[in-house]
């Protein structure tokens, strides 16, 4: 049996993920791209900006304008955390469901925007990484926090990121942190000799991250304990492994009326 059809708003087509996402959008039977918004190249069409496909798709440098002149039912938005931010508050109060993959929201603006969607009754997906082997190590290393509460997490990433910790690493110290006791790791009397080698403080369970070019999103969680350590590692060697996530989360969203934070909510 078909699947409805589902029409499609890119927020961020020119990014590397954007591109992605343009790619599996129009790949896919069931979806259809009515519009991307770009912060340039307003009044062009898709087929006008660099490596796009040649499609008669309009390009608006404004959500508000696009989602007034368009009709879409979900927008991916794969951009940076301030446009994101308004984007899903104008998608919410606009009837559209976001699925938006940036990083950076606080738990008090998931709690505003949850409340949002309930109130309005509509899906939301928010995913701090779409990758399905970077979720399923999450869920590994929740698993084995309850029995190796000495974690450390290190993440590395492009050096265009802009956010540090990355949404990945924040959103599996949470996952980790819900198994977990608070406590404080190393020597009760250890001192950093330079500020921040120790990384980041999350209840006791430290963050590194790194940043440099030739990099695109990889994670390890390091668990130890007497006379034993654990490492669990998720490497992505390039944006289409977020790709099926994304596909997922479109499908879902259809189907939800509430907001969901987090890809692993949706795996079974």
């Amino acid at each position: 049996m078909s699947q409805e059809n589902i029409r499609i708003i890119i927020a961020g087509p020119r990014g590397k993920m954007g591109k992605e996402a343009v790619k599996m959008v129009t790949d896919t039977e069931h979806f259809t791209l009515q519009a991307v918004v770009d912060t340039k190249n307003a009044g062009k069409k898709l087929s006008e900006l660099e490596d796009q496909p040649n499609l008669d798709i309009p390009v608006y440098d404004d959500f508000i304008t696009c989602i007034n002149e368009v009709d879409a039912d979900v927008l991916i938005d794969l951009t940076k955390p301030e446009s994101g931010k308004k984007h899903l508050e104008a998608a919410l109060e606009n009837g559209v469901r976001p699925v938006i993959g940036t990083t950076g929201f606080t738990d008090e603006e998931i709690r505003n925007y949850s409340s949002i969607a309930e109130e309005k009754e509509i899906g939301a997906v928010i995913a701090p990484n779409f990758a399905v082997g970077a979720i399923l190590m999450m869920k590994f290393a929740q698993m084995a926090a309850k029995y190796m509460p000495d974690i450390e997490i290190i993440e590395k990433h492009h050096d265009q990121k802009l956010d540090a910790p990355s949404g990945t690493a924040v959103k599996t110290a949470q996952m980790i942190k819900e198994v977990r006791q608070s406590q404080t790791q190393g020597h009760p009397d250890e001192k950093e000799e330079m500020k921040g080698a120790r990384g980041a403080d999350d209840d006791g369970l430290r963050i590194h991250s790194v940043r440099l070019p030739g990099l695109v999103a990889h994670q390890e969680v390091l668990l130890g304990t007497t006379g034993q350590t654990l490492s669990i590692k998720h490497d992505t060697i390039d944006r289409s492994a977020f790709m099926p996530g994304v596909k997922m989360a479109v499908e879902t969203v259809m189907k939800l009326d509430m907001l969901v934070y987090g890809l692993e909510n949706l795996m079974e």
